[in-house]
């Protein structure tokens, strides 16, 4: 975007003449150039800041915006109530540039909350305010000339110097009219120009001993303005020869700060002519600006020596031309070219233009945090900046606009691991040695609620005894919190879960202080074994966060129940006896008791003793398992009946017990033993099903002997039948020859492993076939009514008629 603006203001001088005035600015990503003439008035508007910068004057009042600039010079002000920048100090641009093009000056505009940074820069353009002047314009130039010069020999004169720049500075030379000489100009790689007065046509000093000329400087500027100074010259007598350098332009180097009187190089000149008219001496010309003052020359040697304080950050180069004169006024001149090489002699200077001493942790990362203007004086690696933050703490430093850099977060803040920072800010510059030098910023974390309540355990286990009694305190939780103050106030809730179908509140109660988790009722183990519940601990803050930890209560068994015996099952008051051969031996397992408890653990272990018995040398009783065998050899004189009391009792404290009573029959047969069990009871319910079990058992087997038997006649019948369908069958002879037959020249040979082989029907088995061999020919006997048929297997001699098996039918 670009605005041109045109000014009008009367010249002050008498030429009343109209100067327009470009006033252009853009505006790039926070940047926006003027250009304005030198020498405005103060007060007087640059431009609208805040329409250019799209700001509303509540915008700028609001953000405090204010100009900030590295310079003690405020050349600008800026009005926040009207949004224009105007002019505070007279603009002189000779002395801000000098004679460097474009001239401007640069500051910032800082607005806060948020924070912005705008670079404003200020182009000052030249008006032609000041006239070419010679150094000593009261002065005339003189020369002494030998009337023996030839044409075309140069006298260099001194220039003018134009402060302004431009179309404004220095344009032309003009020479008073005359016989003998003209201008040569000639410029310098700067831009300057410098003249020479070349002599056209020789002098004649009987003619005109003495000339007096005018040299005029003119410059560009509308009015055109000049200056004066009279060239003297006095006509010598022959001196025919100039001096001259061995070098046109020389060429030095010499670092910033060296002390005074430190040569620098030496420049040689010789002329040809001998005696006085050869003697030279040597001076340095005009000089540009402050040269004057930092160099001088020894006029007999030559040697250029240091005469001030050389300060690149001021000039990084200067030219001098030396003049080498010789005793007959003949001049030759050279030109030295002194290039200063900067030293790294200014440190880096840091200014904090803007910071935040304290930010929430839930700042993002990339949050601004302070913006630091950093300059060095020093020039290319000596002015280059590095700035650094000392540690390895959680921000980073951006570059954001020249010489600026934006301190910024590059990570998560948590205030629980570190509270505050203080930040050393550390710029260095690449220089040899480098300088530095830091500053130091302290940065408090505000809290945020960011962090939930943390069990001390992962999960929780209790144990509590059945049968307790309703308010017992089981166990208590413990949470803690890592954030501050009200965030971490922490309270305890029993998740509403169900237990048995029940809610577990109807079980357990939890203290919201303190976190213990006490019994609402009594606990039965048997009915249940364990409680699982969900504690939230939440905190104080705002939204609250809140975390859960899983409880698990195990109740403790007690020893409230009594072994429980599953067999032998007990009917009507008596138990089933069981039967011992009289042939068994020793260890025969006579049965085994089976008894459960329907405690757990320890309580739940059951040990069987045999408390009675008739025989007690007979029977023993498993102590673990319950099995009951015989300790001996059944004898005859055992007697039949025998009765066991056994006691099953658990390994509770105390100990509870259950008693079961066996009949054991010590007899080979049933008759026997029902003539002594009398009082046996006799289950006729049982003895009919294992009569139904043992038929149906019987039956099932019966039927699968009669159909594998169905199934292998059906087979032999149908074979039998397949072979009496082929026997009745009138087929074909169907040839048959061997797999490893082979055919001659029309001569079959039958090998030896085939000699037995032939083609019959399938009615065959009515012919004889004999067999029989004759030293080495093979005869075959067949039924005459196969006559004609072997006749005409005669007849086709090419296939089976073998000389050496003859055929023979009967």
């Amino acid at each position: 975007m670009s605005v041109k603006r045109e000014l009008f203001c009367g010249h002050q001088r008498q030429m009343g003449l109209i100067i327009l005035l470009l006033h252009v600015f853009t505006m790039v990503g926070g940047q926006i150039r003027y250009s304005i003439p030198e020498e405005m008035k103060t007060g007087s508007v640059i431009g609208n800041v805040a329409q250019d910068l799209g700001l509303d004057l509540k915008r700028l009042r609001s953000g405090r915006a204010r100009i900030v600039t590295g310079e003690n010079v405020h050349y600008t002000e800026l009005k926040t109530d009207k949004g224009i920048l105007v002019v505070n100090e007279r603009i002189d641009r000779e002395q801000l540039c000098g004679d460097v093009t474009p001239c401007s000056f640069s500051f910032e505009v800082i607005l806060e909350n948020p924070m912005e940074l705008h670079r404003i820069t200020v182009e000052v353009l030249d008006i032609n305010d000041h006239a070419p002047v010679f150094p000593n314009k009261d002065k005339p130039i003189s020369f002494e000339i030998s009337e023996s010069a030839v044409v075309g020999v140069q006298f260099p004169l001194q220039s003018a110097e134009d402060l302004d720049v431009g179309q404004n500075a220095l344009q032309d030379y003009i020479l008073s009219a005359n016989d003998h000489f003209i201008l040569k100009q000639h410029s310098n790689p700067d831009g300057g120009k410098y003249v020479e007065m070349v002599l056209q046509k020789p002098l004649d000093r009987e003619r005109d001993p003495r000339l007096s000329l005018k040299l005029i400087a003119v410059d560009g500027g509308t009015p055109q303005r000049s200056g004066t100074v009279t060239i003297d010259v006095t006509v010598l007598d022959a001196n025919d020869n100039i001096p001259i350098f061995n070098k046109s332009v020389y060429k030095a180097s010499v670092l910033e700060n060296i002390m005074k009187g430190t040569s620098i190089i030496t420049v040689n000149a010789t002329d040809a002519d001998s005696g006085s008219n050869g003697k030279i001496t040597y001076r340095l010309s005009k000089m540009k600006g402050s040269a004057a003052d930092l160099f001088s020359i020894d006029e007999n040697k030559g040697i250029i020596h240091v005469s001030g304080q050389i300060d690149y950050e001021r000039d990084i180069k200067y030219e001098v031309r030396v003049e080498a004169k010789d005793q007959g006024g003949l001049i030759g001149t050279s030109k030295v070219i002194i290039e200063v090489i900067d030293v790294n002699d200014n440190a880096p200077v840091i200014n904090v233009m803007s910071f935040s001493s304290s930010v929430s942790e839930n700042a993002p990362p990339g949050t601004t945090i302070a913006i630091l203007n950093v300059k060095d004086a020093d020039s290319e690696r000596n002015g280059q900046i590095k700035c650094s933050i000392e540690g390895k703490p959680p921000f980073k430093i951006e570059s954001s606009l020249t010489d600026y850099y934006n301190l910024i977060s590059n990570q998560q803040f948590d205030r629980e691991s570190v509270s505050e920072y203080n930040i050393t800010i550390t710029a260095t510059d690449f220089g040899s040695p480098p300088l530095s030098s830091s500053t130091k910023l302290h940065l408090k974390i505000s809290d945020i609620n960011d962090n939930a309540p943390v069990f001390d355990k992962s999960s929780y286990s209790a144990y509590i005894p059945e049968n307790n009694s309703p308010g017992f305190s089981i166990f208590s939780v413990s949470a803690r919190d890592s954030d501050s103050n009200q965030n971490a106030r922490i309270s305890y809730l029993l998740e509403d879960t169900q237990v048995n179908g029940s809610p577990v509140s109807t079980y357990v109660s939890l203290n919201s202080e303190t976190g213990v988790v006490s019994a609402v009722r009594s606990f039965d183990y048997e009915q249940i074994k364990q409680l699982i519940l969900v504690v939230r601990a939440q905190d104080g803050g705002s939204p609250p966060l809140s975390s859960n930890v899983s409880v698990k209560i195990m109740i403790q068994d007690q020893n409230d129940n009594p072994p429980q015996v599953l067999y032998p099952v007990q009917t009507g008051g008596s138990l089933v006896a069981e039967m011992v051969p009289r042939s068994a031996d020793v260890g025969y397992l006579v049965t085994k008791v089976v008894a459960v408890d329907v405690d757990s653990g320890q309580n739940a272990w059951l040990s069987y003793k045999l408390q009675k018995t008739t025989d007690r040398a007979l029977f023993e009783v498993g102590l673990q398992n319950g099995e009951i065998r015989t300790i001996r050899q059944v004898t005859d004189k055992d007697a039949v009946k025998q009765r066991l009391i056994v006691i099953v009792e658990d390994n509770g404290q105390p100990s509870r017990s259950a008693t079961v009573i066996l009949n054991v029959a010590v007899a080979d047969s049933f008759p026997e033993v029902l003539s002594e069990f009398t009082d046996f009871p006799h289950d006729k319910e049982y003895n009919d099903n294992l009569t139904f079990y043992l038929v149906l058992a019987l039956a099932v087997v019966s039927f699968l002997f009669i159909t594998c038997l169905v199934v292998i006649i059906s087979v032999k019948i149908y074979r039998w039948r397949q072979s009496r369908i082929l026997y009745h069958s009138n087929l074909p002879v169907i040839p048959y020859y061997p797999p490893r037959y082979s055919e001659t020249l029309g001569t079959g040979t039958l090998q030896h492993v085939y000699n037995h082989e032939m083609c019959r029907t399938t009615d065959s088995r009515k012919s004889d076939c004999k067999f029989g061999r004759a030293g080495s020919q093979n005869v075959l006997i067949m039924d005459p009514s196969l006559t004609e048929t072997m006749q005409r297997i005669q007849s086709e001699k090419s296939i089976l008629d073998e000389p050496d098996s003859p055929l023979e039918v009967s």
